[in-house]
């Protein structure tokens, strides 16, 4: 099963998303990544037809086919999937999130703890208005959050100046120079060489270049402002997963999110990294997940 929808808001604007795994099956709302969009969720496709999910994965506004919704806070969010939710009859849910997709997900449990019925986080992005210093963090997400403080028209240009660049499908055979220039743990490179994997990543970040370098930007401003709740405040079962390679969050950070989430159970994994870790244990992420 995979197909796109649009909900139409009261405003007029819509909201896009894709299904993937099995019609009928448990459902999980899917929290894409940064940048990306809702195809992400091919990941979760084969698993969740074998499991019996149903997987419910939106473009967030501005991304993609959702419209773009100006000025939107993280706590916007909980609304939208809430709307989706009742749109397609679903009295309660769990949630699956991949790196950016975190935050939302948090969000999500906080707003709503007797629809959610619990979390799974994949290489999540921490609270970053909140942690002391940036040396955990990818070395790009650091030079973007002084930008983002000091000079963030300048950032603004080089988000457009990026869009027509990484909106570009690149020839297979390039991929393998791709993956050398990203500088990736062995783990991510090797995982990345399977071409499925390769385009469940990428071609959701395409997608979401192609919508507008606006949506994009405006998704990655949320990351450095404060949640507005606290993660004291998640109340839910949260399922961290989380590895130890990862460079883009490291597993320091992601282990004071876990000591302050209430009902937690993390789970560090050896020689998995931030691509590596979803691509790999998949699968098992989502037993876990709907065995709650």
């Amino acid at each position: 099963m995979n197909q796109e929808n649009l909900i139409e808001l009261e405003d007029g604007a819509v909201i896009a998303f894709d299904e993937y795994g099995n019609a009928n099956g448990v459902p999980v709302i899917f929290c894409h990544g940064w940048p990306s969009s809702r195809t992400m969720a091919r990941l979760t496709d084969e698993p969740a037809r074998d499991l019996g999910i149903r997987i419910i994965s939106p473009d967030r506004p501005g991304i993609s086919g959702s419209s773009l919704q100006p000025d939107r806070k993280l706590a916007d969010w909980p609304r939208l999937v809430e709307r989706i939710a009742d749109h397609l009859g679903i009295r309660d849910f769990r949630i699956l999130a991949i790196s950016g997709g975190a935050p939302y997900a948090y969000a999500t449990a906080a707003a709503m703890p007797k629809r959610v019925r619990a979390i799974a986080i994949v290489g999540g992005a921490p609270p970053l208005a909140e942690i002391q210093g940036t040396n955990g963090l990818l070395l790009l997400y650091r030079w973007m959050l002084v930008l983002y403080r000091i000079r963030p028209r300048l950032l603004r240009r080089l988000f457009y100046l990026a869009r027509p660049i990484l909106s570009l499908r690149p020839p297979v055979r390039l991929r393998p120079l791709i993956l050398k220039i990203l500088m990736l743990r062995p783990c991510d490179a090797e995982s990345l060489r399977d071409a499925a994997a390769f385009e469940a990543i990428f071609e959701s970040q395409r997608r979401a270049w192609r919508g507008s370098a606006e949506g994009v930007m405006a998704d990655a401003q949320i990351y450095a402002q404060p949640w507005g709740f606290a993660m004291e405040d998640v109340r839910v079962s949260v399922r961290l997963w989380h590895g130890k390679e990862d460079r883009a969050f490291s597993v320091q950070l992601a282990e004071e999110v876990a000591k302050r989430l209430p009902n937690c159970k993390a789970r560090f994994i050896d020689d998995a990294g931030h691509y590596s870790l979803p691509i790999r244990h998949m699968r098992e992420i989502l037993k876990d997940l709907i065995s709650l």
